[in-house]
């Protein structure tokens, strides 16, 4: 009688190098796209130059946006002239004394600027920074 011998089978492994790559990978693009979500948020708009720029740091930025034209907003979301003081209150509503900052576009009318600091001041807000971009020198 003739015995063949037969080959032993190998098993199978698990390899999760790769799989690692692959998740490290994942969680670099979406920290990547998050990051730039979160700073394109609202309208983009051509902030006024000024020589004496200085840097404000508030624990939670209060942002509001003044178009020429286009709709007021508030951390990025759209609002009116006459709701902007509850949007406002709403946003700031765990600090007594918010900072909100005015990013006005350089086209944006005076007039407009003004009126959105007589409702802030309605509104008991007292304190108000206007965002500006530092001018070349």
């Amino acid at each position: 009688m003739i015995h063949f011998e037969e080959p032993q089978q190998r098993r199978a492994r698990l390899e999760i190098i790769p799989m690692i790559d692959v998740m490290m990978f994942l969680l670099v693009f979406f920290v990547l796209l998050s990051i730039n979500v979160i700073s394109a948020r609202g309208v983009q708009t051509n902030l006024p130059q000024s020589s004496t720029s200085t840097s404000i740091d508030p624990e939670k930025p209060l942002v509001v946006t003044v178009t020429r034209e286009g709709p007021l907003q508030v951390n990025g979301a759209d609002t009116t002239l006459a709701a902007l003081a509850e949007a406002v209150r709403g946003e700031a509503r765990d600090n007594r004394t918010p900072t909100v900052t005015l990013k006005t576009d350089e086209a944006a009318t005076m007039q407009r600027v003004i009126d959105v600091m007589d409702v802030l001041k309605h509104a008991s807000i007292t304190r108000v920074a206007i965002a500006t971009r530092s001018k070349p020198e």
